[in-house]
């Protein structure tokens, strides 16, 4: 089943009349429970991409469906629902909210989108192994466990699709390889679309697929053998 698909896709940045095309044409399909890693060179479009996909920014020409229906066709609410509810987003700084708790960044989430009990919030931060700190502010907790409570607040809402852009990129290799290792199972044991853009080709080895990208294009697109 595919979830998202790209028609000749394309991206512009506009910078005192200097226009740089950084999506030159993509054609791409994003199937049900596949985890992809987006690789490529710094400038290559990655993040870009991830953007466009998820509707945090517009695109200039092509075609994006989303959940089989037209990305352009979605009002702003409807985007903004899409991107609550539906979609997830785990960034490489973990952007949590440093005068509440983690219990408190966990309810907050909750607010704006799906209601949660306290008990269901607990079995989301049991799953990322931070059940025991939700009386924790963010700065009494190292990077790998702000990300794994920021991976939890995303998964609140229980999304179709979870965009990860460098969700690594601050860690150790050891906390690297923790986040990766509960993103595998988020895909393998609870059947999520993970897509997500890294420089470190060594984390490709934990998806089921990976897109390498230069110069806005996709240049090779492997999957991996079951």
């Amino acid at each position: 089943m595919v979830l998202i698909k790209t028609q000749k896709l394309k991206k512009i940045y506009r910078h005192n009349k200097i226009e740089t095309e950084v999506l030159r044409g993509l054609d791409l399909d994003i199937n049900n429970q596949e985890f992809i890693s987006i690789v490529g060179p710094s400038g290559s479009g990655k993040t870009t991409l991830l953007y466009v996909l998820s509707g945090l920014e517009p695109y200039d020409d092509g075609d994006i469906f989303m959940f089989d229906r037209l990305l352009k066709d979605y009002t702003e609410a409807e985007k903004a629902k899409l991107r609550s509810l539906d979609i997830g987003f785990v960034f490489q700084f973990y952007n949590l909210i440093p005068n509440l708790t983690v219990y408190e960044n966990m309810m907050l989430a909750s607010v704006i989108g799906k209601h949660k009990t306290k008990e269901e919030i607990l079995e989301l931060l049991d799953l990322v192994d931070m059940k025991a700190y939700i009386n924790h502010y963010p700065s009494e907790l190292s990077g790998g466990m702000q990300q794994r409570v920021a991976i939890a607040r995303c998964l609140i809402n229980d999304p179709k699709i979870i965009f990860a852009d460098e969700p690594t990129g601050n860690l150790d290799i050891e906390n690297g390889k923790k986040i990766m290792e509960l993103f595998k199972k988020l895909n393998q044991t609870y059947h999520k679309t993970i897509l997500m853009v890294t420089h470190n080709l060594d984390l490709t080895s934990y998806g089921t697929r990976t897109i390498h990208m230069i110069d806005g294009q996709v240049v090779k697109d492997e999957k991996k053998s079951k």
